[in-house]
């Protein structure tokens, strides 16, 4: 048995279960820890059973009662079909407790134990451990302040608590992780001017929400491409770089159309005229063509004011910024000379900033203006060229037309040969086409055959490379998986005492098995040998009965002629009587040997359920319970 109370002891310590060091067997296990381990069994297999039972055993004899009838008619819930009670977990004993616990065990999910039995790295530890410490809070039922005992108050103190506000984090590394070229002044403001995280929320307690909020964001980003790739990037035979580049251009040419179907309304006010400027701005930004680049090369007025603006102003900025400095006065002036100073400078400086900033918009919007309107212009352009080419076609038949009137007579016979001549034309010309249509046709039909075949054939390859895919992603996930868990036995190995041999073990074991495979041949062996005494007392058995028949009639028939023979049936009939009753006195004997032995077992079970000791703590739980009782009706009629 102590090998299987080593067994249970492993598996209620990974569940959550105290068991301290010096507990070795279930025979060492008090009321506290038994109602513990029953508990977190219960939690694991059945939580709704569970969550609602405290794993503390309370101070009250009441409360403790109650706890006992609710765990006995949890462990029935789940199927226990034992016998069970309050009795059994506050005056338990070992065989009780024993079957109650190995079915519990047998009951835990095999997932639970598996991971139990190969621990997954240090995180998982940690998250297991912080789950466990959660629950463990969650199941202490809440009492109010001034109730509670010292052990409560350290934990259900009331801790000071943040609301979930996350706020906008700007990471460098995302940067460096998107593939491109960083420029030179970004990596300068990450390196030199970008706070750490940790000081970028407006309050620390922003920061656990922050963090967690930007975390979520790219983890779910990653599986939204993941599962887009997985279902509609694979089917496009495109690799993701192209597939990316195409899903761009088809957004930015929907969003082309949506604009431009919007700007061809036609504004009727100032105000539709200044939206569809600035969509037409937004078409420009999108075109991203060599159109918007001429248009911006070109030399206007409004081109050459941006140019200034934005060229110019700057270095006439830095300019006046400089000979601010070397203005500044020598130290001798006093700081609130200098700070004043300085709110002039920054005043001016503002106003400047906001007159340059007013400047460009009037330029901007100008070049809106002037953007539509030539817009405008072009189509109306186009549209005019189209109708002037239909226009100059239908002149040119008509003056060929005006032409050949005057000489009627004669142009009709040519026109006649003309139309017939074109008539053969086109018959020929059609016979020629059959001709050159048949073979067109057939290879068309083949190379249709030829598509469909590869078609299939890439839809095939297609599915295998998902179906690679997901295998591959499995497999990374596996490595993962037994690389955290290398890493956790390597920690534990390490952790491991330098005198513990690995052979004692592995002798242990074999001589476990041995003894095991040893009782099992005596065992057949006793079968064997019990079945075959058995089959030789059934043999001699009915041989006995043969005989004596045999025997009681051929006596019997000279009984009636001599006396002798006579008083030996008597004696005959007399001694198969006597060895029948002395064969049942033997069989009598054996059972009650047998009844002994189980007599003698049920004591020792008796023995070893602690009958005494439960009897001394039941009495002292009844004197507790009578004083709570006479505190009670003390209470009320104090009251």
């Amino acid at each position: 048995m102590e090998e299987v109370d080593k067994i249970l002891i492993h598996s209620l310590t990974q569940v959550g279960t105290e068991v301290g060091e010096e507990v070795q067997t279930v025979k060492q296990f008090s009321s506290e820890l038994i109602v513990e381990a029953v508990v977190r069994c219960l939690r694991v297999i059945e939580p709704a059973l569970g969550n609602g039972l405290s794993h503390i055993l309370p101070p009250g004899m009441s409360a403790r009662f109650r706890l006992g009838m609710s765990l006995a008619q949890a462990c029935q819930d789940l199927g226990y079909k034992g016998e069970i009670g309050y009795q059994t977990f506050l005056y338990s004993n070992e065989p009780e407790i024993r079957a109650l616990l190995m079915y519990l065990v047998e009951k835990l999910p095999r997932e639970r134990a598996e991971s139990s039995d190969q621990p997954a790295g240090k995180s998982a530890v940690l998250q297991r451990s912080i789950a466990a410490k959660i629950r463990a809070q969650l199941a202490v039922p809440w009492i109010p302040p001034s109730c509670r005992a010292p052990l409560l108050c350290r934990s259900q103190s009331p801790g000071l608590t943040h609301s979930f506000h996350a706020q906008q984090l700007s990471l460098p590394h995302n940067l460096a992780l998107s593939g491109k070229n960083i420029p030179k002044e970004v990596k300068e403001y990450c390196d030199n001017f970008l706070p750490p995280v940790t000081a970028q929320p407006s309050q620390h307690a922003f920061l656990p929400a922050s963090l967690l909020e930007r975390n979520l964001a790219e983890v779910s980003s990653v599986q939204q491409w993941e599962a887009e790739w997985n279902s509609q990037g694979l089917g496009s035979r495109l690799n993701p770089e192209e597939y990316k580049s195409r899903k761009r251009q088809r957004l930015q040419k929907r969003l082309q159309d949506q604009l431009r179907h919007c700007i061809q309304q036609g504004p009727d006010s100032q105000h539709a005229l200044r939206s569809s400027s600035d969509l037409a701005d937004v078409l420009r930004s999108f075109s991203g063509g060599a159109g918007g680049r001429d248009v911006l090369t070109k030399g206007t007025r409004f081109t050459h004011t941006e140019k200034f603006t934005f060229t110019q102003e700057p270095e006439k900025v830095v300019q006046q910024m400089q000979t601010a400095a070397n203005a500044l006065p020598a130290s001798k002036q006093s700081e609130q000379d200098i700070q004043a100073r300085q709110e002039e400078e920054v005043t001016s400086l503002q106003q400047e900033l906001d007159q340059l900033s007013s400047r460009v918009e009037e330029v901007t919007s100008d070049m809106k203006k002037l953007t539509v309107s030539m817009t405008q212009v072009s189509d109306e352009l186009t549209q005019r060229e189209l109708g002037n080419c239909e226009e100059e076609e239908s002149v040119r038949v008509k003056k060929r037309t005006i032409e050949l009137l005057p000489d009627a007579e004669n142009n009709l016979p040519k026109l006649q040969v003309l139309v017939e001549g074109s008539a053969k034309r086109i018959v020929n010309l059609a016979s020629q086409w059959e001709k050159h249509r048949a073979p067109l046709i057939e290879e068309r039909r083949k190379l249709k055959e030829l598509w469909g075949s590869r078609e299939l054939e890439s839809t095939r390859r297609v599915d295998e490379l998902r179906s690679l895919h997901d295998k591959i992603r499995q497999a990374a996930d596996e490595a993962r998986k037994k690389e955290d868990l290398y890493r956790q036995l390597l920690t534990e190995f390490e952790n491991l005492p330098g005198d513990v041999s690995r052979s004692a073990y592995t002798q242990r074991i074999l001589e476990i098995v041995g003894n095991i495979k040893k009782q099992k041949e005596e065992i057949t062996k006793i079968l064997s040998d019990t079945k075959d005494l058995q089959k030789e007392i059934n043999s001699l058995t009915g041989k006995l009965d043969r005989t004596f028949a045999v025997t009681d009639e051929l006596v019997f028939k000279d009984a009636k002629r001599d006396e002798s023979v006579r008083k030996a049936y008597k004696y005959l009939a007399a001694l198969h009587e006597n060895c029948t009753q002395l064969i049942q006195t033997i069989e009598d004997t054996g059972t009650i040997m047998r009844e002994i032995r189980d007599l003698e077992e049920q004591i020792e079970t008796e023995n070893g359920k602690k009958t005494v000791s439960n009897l001394e703590k039941i009495l002292e739980d009844y004197k507790a319970i009578r004083q709570e009782n006479s505190a009670l009706a003390a209470k009320i009629r104090d009251a």
